[in-house]
């Protein structure tokens, strides 16, 4: 995906959500992705553990 595509799909949320909504999306979305990358070392962890 080039610079030009990025910009434009950036365009168009900002067009469907309006500029108020996105601070929330975002912060929910990195709320997601830590929820994810904590479930998974956990799930790593456990693993391990039940190799030993």
């Amino acid at each position: 995906m080039g610079p030009s595509e990025i910009i434009v799909v950036l365009i168009i949320v900002l067009l469907l959500f309006g500029g108020k909504k996105i601070p929330e999306l975002m912060k929910g979305l990195g709320r997601g992705v830590k929820e994810f990358k904590d479930a998974s070392k956990g799930e790593g962890e456990a693993g391990e553990a039940e190799k030993k």
